[in-house]
């Protein structure tokens, strides 16, 4: 006889994995799960009434596309490092969305229209990206001067094991006294210049410890 069909029993049944949504985790910032395509990175949206703005791709599945669509759409993505492209040009495609992307990187965006920098760049009046060499030639943060202050790291500052954002050297890393230089130039930046209060990594999330952020004392010690 043939084996009993998994339909006519429910404990058999294979069951579709749930697609968890966005998380909101301070006001108007959120964070997408992490995503395959980009090694377990993790995204974030900034909803903001000038238009919205995605820090790196999330996974492009029909849970994410219905938030953004829900939320108005997309004015910009800012890739902060080249493992952080992903669906990009799905996304594009569907939201006609401007793509910030350091300048040494453009390269890996063919066909796509991008915005580029050297240094620095306004995004809008409040959403500014840094270049922060050393993960990869074209690294950068996004500086958010809303909620005390909130720098997206992308792969540039992690979480380590205590929770505390630190560069960490992986077999991917472009040029790793490069990236020592660039945490050094960050940290003197803030909150010297600006206000620091949260710093959202772009993967390790997990080792939050579902906190959201790493939040930032005035010693920038985390919290």
């Amino acid at each position: 006889m043939p084996p009993e069909s998994n339909l006519s029993n429910p404990s058999l049944s294979i069951t579709t994995p749930v697609t968890k949504p966005p998380t909101e985790i301070l006001p108007g910032i959120f964070a997408f799960p992490p995503n395959r395509d980009t090694l377990g990175g993790t995204a974030y949206a900034i909803v903001t009434p000038n238009g919205n703005i995605l820090i790196d791709s999330p996974a492009w599945n029909d849970v994410n596309r219905q938030f953004v669509r829900d939320r108005g759409g997309i004015r910009s993505l800012a890739i902060t490092h080249r493992g952080g492209i992903g669906q990009t040009p799905a996304i594009v495609s569907e939201f006609n969305c401007e793509v910030v992307v350091q300048e040494q990187e453009a390269y890996l965006l063919p066909g796509l229209k991008v915005t580029t920098f050297q240094s620095k760049i306004s995004i809008n009046d409040s959403i500014h990206a840094i270049w922060t060499p050393g993960h990869s030639p074209g690294s950068f943060c996004v500086y958010y001067a809303e909620a005390g202050g909130v720098l997206f790291t992308g792969r540039h500052l992690l979480p380590d094991h205590l929770g505390a954002a630190v560069p960490i050297r992986t077999p991917k890393t472009f040029h790793w006294p490069r990236q020592l230089r660039s945490v050094a130039a960050i940290w003197q930046h803030f909150p010297a210049l600006q206000p620091l209060s949260h710093i959202c990594p772009g993967a390790n999330t997990g080792l939050l410890r579902g906190r959201g952020t790493i939040k930032i004392d005035r010693d920038r010690s985390a919290v």
